[in-house]
């Protein structure tokens, strides 16, 4: 099973998750999905939040100043509309996401990173 990890590295919490996986001696693949050759395009922001653990909203990083510059409001959005709000906002997407190929996690709060670690998969770390 191929772990991928969207990972921003000016994010502690995910350069932290990164380096649980790999000190458990997991194979990651990284995605900096910041960088515009690694941003996810609608299709694959559609499976990803279709897979993620938790409520589409989940996926979005509300807490964040450009979230609130926007003036957004998406508290019980739908897929649709996250999925939306993350083509328009790639800088939105929450991270870091493990990605397992079956299901999909956001790493907050950090104990999860070891969790994912230990487990190897998204389902198990829950």
């Amino acid at each position: 099973m191929t772990l991928t990890l969207l990972h921003n590295p000016n994010c502690s919490t995910s350069v932290h998750a990164l380096e649980a996986l790999e000190g458990a001696g997991h194979e990651v693949a990284v995605r900096k999905y910041l960088l515009v050759a690694n941003r996810l395009n609608e299709g694959e922001l559609r499976d990803l939040a279709s897979r993620l653990q938790g409520d589409p909203v989940d996926a979005l990083v509300r807490r964040d100043a450009n979230y609130k510059k926007l003036r957004l409001s998406l508290d019980g959005a739908d897929l649709e509309t996250v999925v939306a709000t993350l083509v328009a906002h790639p800088a939105l997407l929450q991270r870091p996401i493990l990605d397992d190929g079956t299901a999909a996690m956001i790493g907050r709060p950090r104990s999860r990173g070891a969790a994912w670690a230990a487990a190897g998969n998204v389902v198990d770390a829950e």
